[in-house]
């Protein structure tokens, strides 16, 4: 059964908070964390919360109510995620390209920590040798998800160890009798086939021998999300199967209790998402019909990006006639959020919603044009709540007067 919010509810936010607003739907959120339980509960797993794809305090401490861990791409996220109440021990860190203090302040938080860099593996070793718990995320030279920008595990990705540099792995953990409790990987996003999954975990198979303390394999997140009618998510307990298959044909995972991690970041809250705009102005170019909208790539970066769709429906007009309109912002740049897209009759004023905006739309959010951000909003139980007032000009100065 579908979660979603009705146009009406919609409407009243967006009359209570005014435009641009993100709304989110916590139940939507619930919805699809107990897909994720559900389908792994054939295995043992922990799911992970990969949280850059929303930080907001109120969405972490609901995410957490759901008996899920966090997963951090940032110290500041570790921060946030102590702030919200998470336990240290339901905390993984996963580094990249980052300095070796940020990795020292993880070990001090006392959160699970996987490195991706042989430089602050021999770092860790020299500072930590056995005493603290690691994992080391692999480049598992899979091209998955589709589009180069949101791949991580090609060749040419710049995440993670190459698997063919295990031999200045293995030598590292030799050299200070490093105590790796985690095997990691992460092959991108979008991804529909459960095979990319099993092909990531058949390579950490082969390593397994090598790592006799280890309990953990990470395999990262990237579930398909359906961002139109056409699209199908990831058949996640097809999933399920297809990787207990795996551990029960294959003689290195017999006798060996390894548990599996995910790190689902949209799949738990892209569809939960809402990003309420209203129609400024309607231009006819004699080509085209732009519906320009108050907001921008400011507030949805997402198509303009990785020209990613978005389903657009327009909730003050639901009956009107349907008709091409190309939706664009505000921003002095090109911030088109759907070309040619038929949508209700659009007229000035109309309030529109942007479907599947809770992943990685106000979490990259920016001031760009001096342009203000918006306010976001909770719905719990059917009643909303306002979880970040929506910037002021004052807000544009906080950080530049009075130095």
């Amino acid at each position: 059964m579908s979660v979603q919010l009705t146009r009406e509810q919609l409407l009243t936010i967006a009359r209570e908070y005014g435009t641009p607003v993100y709304v989110y739907h916590a139940e939507k959120i619930k919805a699809q964390f107990q897909k994720l339980t559900s389908a792994f509960s054939i295995l043992d797993t922990k799911i992970f919360y990969a949280c850059k794809a929303l930080t907001n305090i109120q969405i972490l401490r609901y995410v957490k109510s759901l008996g899920c861990n966090i997963d951090c791409s940032s110290f500041n996220e570790v921060q946030l995620a102590l702030h919200a109440g998470f336990d240290p021990r339901q905390i993984l860190y996963t580094s990249n390209g980052i300095s070796f203090s940020e990795i020292q302040d993880a070990v001090k938080a006392g959160v699970h920590i996987n490195i991706d860099s042989l430089s602050n593996l021999e770092k860790f070793g020299q500072a930590y040798g056995h005493d603290y718990p690691v994992g080391i995320r692999l480049r598992p030279n899979i091209m998955a998800g589709g589009n180069m920008k949101i791949a991580t595990g090609h060749d040419r990705s710049k995440f993670g160890i190459p698997v063919e540099q295990h031999r200045e792995i293995l030598n590292l953990v030799q050299q200070y009798q490093l105590h790796v409790r985690t095997l990691h990987l992460h092959s991108g996003s979008d991804i529909k086939e459960p095979e990319v999954f099993v092909k990531g975990i058949e390579i950490l198979f082969d390593l397994i021998p090598h790592f006799p303390e280890l309990e953990v394999l990470d395999l990262g997140g990237g579930f398909k999300v359906p961002y139109s009618s056409e699209e199908k998510e990831t058949p996640l307990p097809e999933l399920a199967h297809q990787l207990k298959s795996a551990f029960d044909l294959h003689p290195l995972a017999n006798g060996k209790s390894l548990q599996i991690w995910f790190e689902p970041g949209k799949f738990l809250v892209s569809e939960c998402g809402y990003l309420l705009v209203s129609v400024n102005v309607l231009k006819d170019n004699t080509k085209e019909v732009f519906a320009g909208v108050n907001s921008g790539l400011n507030h949805l970066i997402r198509p303009t990006l990785y020209d990613a769709y978005h389903r657009i429906e327009n909730l003050s007009n639901p009956d009107g006639v349907m008709k091409p309109f190309t939706v664009t912002g505000y921003i002095c740049e090109t911030d088109t959020f759907a070309t040619d897209r038929l949508l209700n009759q659009v007229r000035e004023g109309d309030v529109l919603a942007i479907y599947n905006a809770g992943a990685y739309g106000f979490e990259m959010s920016s001031n760009y044009n001096s342009r203000l951000k918006p306010a976001e909003v909770l719905v719990e139980g059917g009643m909303s709540r306002l979880i970040r007032r929506a910037e002021q000009f004052e807000d544009l100065l906080r950080f530049q007067e009075n130095l």
